[in-house]
Formats: structure tokens, sequence, C-alpha cells
């Protein structure tokens, strides 16, 4: 799409955004204002339950307990990073006497209310996992025809946030009647629940999505399918965000966010040039800042970017306006995403991955015109901190760029 064309489809929706906070009619719980920041267990940890061959690993109160200590102790809860989530596979094989779900007792011996009552203790927020179907993805018990039963239980416990998965459906009425019973159900609980959905993922497959209706019952939702600890999954999901921005980023706004899935920085698949690309892009998305990794073993360089606070603000912007890809061109991805003040984050991604750094020319004549400086200072703040200085209409910035990386600015 040329970017002339896309300027004036986002137009509104930016304009929308400015004058009167949204341009989205998002969830009405007050939940999720900028998008949500934690600990995922699933894209590192995976269903590991054998916890005799694999106890650093296993899916159990201890790993979780471990995890929420060091968000403590090493500076994550002081960077945003609140939620402590558990994904699939906690679950006893069966419900109890009274249909109420359980967890695994050997895993969880004290029960998910302890768990989330260590949370609590602590500052953190804690986050847990079910399904629309009858069953998980993982084969344990769902939540169909039991949404009100289950939205309870998870609010006796004490759960901050609800990650709603889409297998073992049944047809697309079905998936959608859950997502929607499961959202009133959840309110109608009074404790305060943020709802992350897969209704797009599953829906998708066999209808076109409408997002201004996912929008109203859910507070962050997934578009695509599951990140994997690869470039190529990263690029995948870029990909596939920027190719259905024209649908994407209308719907998104404060209460109501894209998800492209968890952050994989701190395992062992990216380069450091492909974890900067994936935070920084992370942020120009607006997008949920939930990690996955081993937060016990991860370097000081990767622990440095993901608590990068210049980085999570851009992410965190009250505007809520989710970034875009404005030009692709010569192998480089140009991204923009308007802040509140009125400044610009601009990401530029060099997505050749042979030889070495190339030159971006940034030319001010393509930027959304809402810029609210007519010398602009421009800052770099990722792969490195930089101050470029004052950049005017007339002059044309060089930015190097290493390949498959990005380079991170905010123009003010």
């Amino acid at each position: 799409m040329e970017p002339a064309v896309l300027r004036h489809l986002l137009s509104s929706v930016i304009l929308g955004s400015v004058i009167h906070g949204s341009g989205v009619s998002a969830l009405n719980n007050g939940l999720a204002l900028t998008p949500p920041m934690g600990w995922l267990h699933w894209q590192r940890f995976l269903c590991q339950t054998d916890c005799k061959n694999y106890p650093s690993s296993c899916i159990n109160e201890q790993l979780f307990m471990q995890m929420a200590d060091i968000m403590v102790s090493n500076g994550w809860l002081k960077a945003g990073y609140k939620y402590v989530c558990i994904d699939d596979c906690w679950l006893a094989p069966n419900r109890d006497k009274n249909n109420r779900l359980q967890a695994d007792p050997d895993r969880f011996p004290g029960g998910i209310k302890k768990l989330a009552d260590y949370m609590h203790d602590r500052g953190l927020l804690f986050g847990i996992y079910q399904d629309v179907g009858n069953k998980t993805c993982a084969g344990f018990p769902g939540s169909r025809d039991f949404y009100e039963l289950d939205a309870q239980t998870f609010a006796d416990w004490g759960v901050d946030l609800l990650k709603f998965d889409g297998c073992n459906y049944g047809t697309l009425e079905d998936l959608e009647e859950g997502y929607r019973r499961m959202a009133i159900a959840l309110n109608r609980t009074g404790r305060d629940i943020v709802y992350s959905c897969e209704w797009p993922l599953y829906a998708r497959q066999e209808a076109h999505v409408n997002y201004t209706e996912v929008a109203e019952y859910c507070n962050s939702w997934r578009n695509f399918g599951d990140i994997d600890d690869s470039w190529a999954s990263v690029k995948m999901i870029l990909d596939f965000t920027a190719t259905l921005q024209e649908q994407l980023v209308p719907a998104a706004g404060p209460g109501a966010w894209n998800d492209p899935d968890m952050l994989v920085i701190g395992n062992f698949g990216l380069s450091w040039d492909q974890q900067v690309t994936q935070m920084a892009l992370w942020a120009i998305m607006a997008a949920p800042l939930l990690m996955s990794n081993d937060l016990r073993a991860i370097s000081p360089e990767s622990t440095a970017l993901l608590q990068n606070q210049e980085v999570i603000a851009i992410n965190q912007d009250p505007l809520g306006i989710q970034g875009y890809r404005l030009l692709k061109v010569n192998n480089f991805d140009l991204w923009e995403k308007p802040l509140a003040s009125g400044s610009l984050a601009i990401s530029v991604t060099n997505r050749e991955e042979i030889g070495g750094p190339r030159y971006f020319l940034l030319v001010r004549a393509i930027l959304w015109d809402g810029l609210s400086c007519d010398a602009c200072y421009v800052t770099q703040l990722l792969p490195k901190r930089y101050e470029y200085g004052y950049y005017n209409s007339s002059q044309v910035l060089k930015v190097p760029v290493n390949p498959s990386g990005t380079v991170l600015l905010r123009l003010e």
C-alpha cells in the first residue's frame, strides 16, 4: 500500500484519538488502558509436567513463585512488568465434584488461591489460562458450558488476568458466543480481570473478523499463531501485522490491544540485533509486553533491553495509537507511532540478512504531519542511545541499521 493511501486511511483514527482519547469502542471494564506487561510461561516452558526429570522447568507452583520473587528483586516490577501468568497445563485432569476447576494437586499443592495471594503479597498481579472449548489445547478441562462458574471461580481465587484460548470450540457460533459469555461473566463477578482473547486467531480460519465487536468484549486479542523462539517467526508476525494493519490499527486503543504474542528476548533463537528488533517493534505496535523467558538465567544485556524505560514509555504511551508500517523500500521497513505529546516514535528495520550496516535516508516529508515541532529533536533509543540533535524539513537524516536489526528513534 502506498504511504499516501495508508495515511489517508489511518488519519481519522489518529485524529479521533488525539481529540477524544481513543477512536476505539473498547470493553468497558476500565482495565488495560495501556498494554499489559508481565511474564507468561508458555513459549519457554510449554507443557512440561514431568517434575521428577525436569524440576527447574516443570509447570508447578515453585516455578511461578521463583519468577515472582525475581520480578520483585531484579527490577522487573519497578520497570512495569506486573503480571505473572500461568498458561496451559496447570489443571487437574477433571473438575471437582461441584464441577469447579481445580489445579493439579501434585504440582500445585497449595491451590491457585495460594499462588495468587503469593503474587499479591509482593505487589504483583496474577494471570491464568483457560479455553473457550470443552478442552484446552493440551487436553485439560475447558470452560464450555461452565463460563459463569469458571469466571466466579477465577474471581474467588483472586485472578487478575484471564488468557482465554480457542481450541476445541465446535462451531464458529460456539466460539463467538463463548467469548461473549465469558466477558459478561467476568464483569458480573465484580472483580477487575483483564480479558485476553484469541477470538480473531480462530475465527479468521472461517470468517471475516469484526474487530469492532472483538474490542467490545476483549481487552486484548491474538491475531496470529504462537510465536517461536526464532527470527523467522518474528518476521512472519511483523509482516502479517503490516499486511492487515488497515483492520488492526483502527481496532486498537486504551483498553483494547492487538497482541502479536510473547517477547522471546533472552532465550536462544534471536541474535542481539533481532532482540532489539522485537523490543522496538512491540513498542511501536503498542503490543502487550508479556515476556516468556527464564528470568533466573537471562543476560544483563537482555535485561537492560527489556527494562529500557524510554522504550517502555513508547509502548505505554497513553494516547494508545498502534504504530503502523509507513514504508517498505529497498528492504527497509519504516514504522511510525504518534505519541500523546505530539511527538513521534519511528523504527527503521533492515530486512537484509547479509553484509553489514546499511544507511536509511530519513526525509521529514514522509512522516506524520501532526508533529508539533518545526525543528524536531531526534533521539535514538535503540540499539544504543544517541542524540542526533535538531532535524528540520530541509534535512535528510542518515541512519545506519545493522542486518536484521532496528533503529528506534523519538522525534519531539
